[in-house]
């Protein structure tokens, strides 16, 4: 499932207190998920790592009150009764469940489906959900018990180059890695074949985002340290397209006459755009939209995109306005 409609999908199940499982590769972004889920629902989050628990963990340790035993709670707990007592609904996330302790996923059990662990209760407007790895990911995961799975929705999360690329520019993260998954959006998840320590995800992109203006004699060793070999190799390759740019202000300053790539290099295409688009702003927002009037069709759409996408403001401007009506039913 493509991670907009994985995200609606959790989003309704949370609305209807149903609690959810998703699944999905390592650093597909699960847990970036989850945290806007549950932050466009209004929800504090209590994020929990199960395969670094143990049992007492979400039992709570014992302790002897006269002749009895009584379990102290687990701050967990504490936290989302804390939410509920303030008034404010909360979302229980159980990462990596199925790569815990059969201990805990016992516990995990209870809480699932008894809302409960021993003598500690979740609040009524709590909702939990789950994430972890399949077992073909090739990750610490375990078969989840049939009892435990059948209490949960299940919602699996597929890679999506365009929805990683949504986030980075409305992160503001680094233009050439967002061109360059632009250009090779199959590279946006690849553990086929790939080095297991290092290989293409979104978690990874982010981090090579952070050192992508690294001095060219030292990057390809720092994102070959992320991604792998072979996705490092593509990376700097067209990184090397990225220098051959035109200045991006000598674009914005004569936007008719600024040379356009040719049609017969897409990179350097998915490289303009992606860079004319990092530079829009209110004021030369019309300088952005003829330059992309020159530009083929699947270019001008992907730049003014990315513009809107980092700043939702210049879909104020007369411009956009104006380019949106003459394609209307293409921008999103």
């Amino acid at each position: 499932m493509r991670y907009e409609t994985a995200s609606a999908t959790v989003a309704a199940y949370v609305n209807a207190n149903l609690p959810v499982m998703l699944w999905g590769a390592p650093g597909v972004g699960k847990s970036d998920l989850v945290a806007q889920v549950a932050a466009s629902g209004g929800r504090d989050l209590v994020d929990e790592r199960l395969s670094t628990l143990e049992s007492v963990d979400l039992r709570g340790q014992p302790r002897v009150i006269g002749d009895s035993v009584a379990w102290a709670r687990p701050t967990m707990f504490a936290r989302l009764w804390d939410s509920h007592d303030a008034g404010r609904p909360s979302m229980l996330f159980l990462d990596e469940i199925n790569a815990a302790a059969p201990s805990v996923q016992a516990a995990a059990f209870q809480l699932v489906l008894n809302r409960r662990v021993g003598e500690h209760a979740l609040p009524d407007d709590c909702v939990v959900v789950a994430a972890g790895n399949r077992q073909s990911d090739k990750a610490a995961a375990q078969r989840m018990p049939s009892a435990l799975a059948n209490r949960f929705a299940h919602v699996d999360i597929e890679p999506d180059a365009d929805a990683w690329r949504a986030w980075a520019a409305g992160a503001g993260l680094s233009p050439l890695v967002i061109a360059f998954l632009a250009f090779r959006p199959a590279l946006i998840h690849a553990m086929e074949g790939a080095d297991l320590r290092a290989f293409p995800s979104p978690r990874a992109w982010a981090s090579v985002a952070r050192i992508a203006d690294a001095p060219a004699d030292l990057r390809p060793a720092l994102v070959r340290g992320l991604v792998g070999e072979a996705a490092a190799g593509e990376f700097e390759a067209f990184a090397r397209i990225w220098t051959r740019l035109p200045s991006i202000e000598s674009i914005l300053a004569n936007p008719d006459g600024a040379p356009v790539p040719s049609a017969s290099e897409p990179a350097l295409l998915y490289a303009v755009a992606t860079g004319v688009a990092r530079k829009a702003t209110r004021a030369n927002m019309g300088a952005v939209i003829r330059f992309a009037a020159r530009l083929p069709a699947e270019f001008a759409f992907l730049m003014v995109a990315d513009a809107t996408r980092r700043d939702a403001g210049l879909k104020e401007t007369r411009a956009f306005i104006d380019f949106s009506v003459a394609n209307q039913g293409v921008l999103a």
